[in-house]
């Protein structure tokens, strides 16, 4: 006999049929007087996180919403991160009560607004971030996937088919955004730890949204402590499988043992990316066969670049 019980999904499964930790985040975007208006959101996750030419979170939501129809309209947004502080989630929980217009929600926010630093790139409008927020997405809608510029905004009453499946207006109150994270900021403190290598006392601490909630009451918890399980000790590969990939990779680069050798640990399934990724230095430096001394460059590019 089972040890489980069947509950029945419903809508908005994810806190009326479960409990399913979430970020909590507040999305800057513009309202239709150029300033910045904040709605608060937990359907918020990474979406293109490697292989492809940009990065992108997924932002679900109700395509009523002043942030939805924000991004219908201008194609900009802001992903803020805010530690926990139980003044910052009494405030995230008004500003996420729907029906308030942008003007009514802003003027009685305690938050602070600045600028953020995606402007200086592309010189573009973009909305404000939040000044008490650890770290900012600042991100740009992927319009053009799905033809999901076809969407229009101004429809507050729900939208009639045809919906699209994953990019813009997917339901009558649904709308799903793909958001290209053009530029990730954040404060000074967290920066360092991450350039420096995190410690259990350099996170944040987060606020995680658990999901349900009751016709009264968002319930949430602070993460206040951080524990560490060592990623188990790698298995070295034989050299020849390191020997056998290298030699298939491009045929104008040699690996030499020694370089071969410090691949070993590299697990077996990111091995191939690894020696492309070797191979394209080589290819932009002139260079036809790598031995250890051109891994340490390798590794030392690799490092400055993680650090810029």
């Amino acid at each position: 006999m089972s040890s489980f019980k069947d509950l029945r999904i419903v809508d908005n499964f994810y806190q009326t049929s479960s409990f399913f930790p979430m970020p909590t985040i507040l999305v800057s975007t513009i309202d239709d007087h150029g300033n910045t208006s904040l709605g608060a959101y937990s359907l918020c996750f990474p979406y293109y996180v490697a292989g492809k030419s940009y990065y992108a979170m997924i932002l679900e939501c109700r395509n009523s919403s002043n942030t939805a129809q924000n991004i219908l309209k201008r194609g900009k947004a802001a992903l803020n991160f805010l530690p926990h502080h139980k003044t910052y989630f009494k405030e995230t929980v008004r500003l996420g009560y729907p029906g308030d217009s942008s003007l009514d929600k802003m003027s009685k926010t305690s938050l602070h607004l600045e600028e953020g630093l995606a402007g200086i790139d592309d010189q573009s409008k973009r909305p404000k971030v939040v000044t008490e927020a650890f770290q900012v997405f600042e991100c740009t809608w992927v319009s053009e996937l799905e033809h999901a510029d076809e969407c229009q905004a101004g429809q507050l009453e729900g939208y009639d088919p045809p919906f699209k499946d994953f990019n813009g207006i997917t339901s009558k109150f649904g709308a799903h955004f793909i958001l290209k994270i053009d530029k990730i900021i954040m404060k000074e403190k967290y920066h360092q730890a991450i350039i420096d290598g995190v410690k259990a006392k350099s996170f944040p601490k987060i606020p995680v949204d658990y999901g349900y909630r009751d016709n009264t009451h968002f319930w949430y918890t602070p993460s206040t402590k951080y524990f560490s399980e060592p990623i188990p000790t790698k298995k070295a590969m034989d050299i020849s499988t390191v020997r056998f990939a290298a030699d298939r990779t491009d045929p104008n680069i040699t690996f030499t043992d020694d370089a071969c050798e410090r691949l070993v640990k590299v697990p077996r399934i990111f091995l191939k990316a690894a020696l492309e990724s070797c191979a394209k230095w080589a290819r932009e430096n002139d260079v036809t066969e790598i031995t250890s001394k051109e891994m340490d460059i390798i590794n030392d590019k690799r490092n400055k670049e993680k650090k810029s």
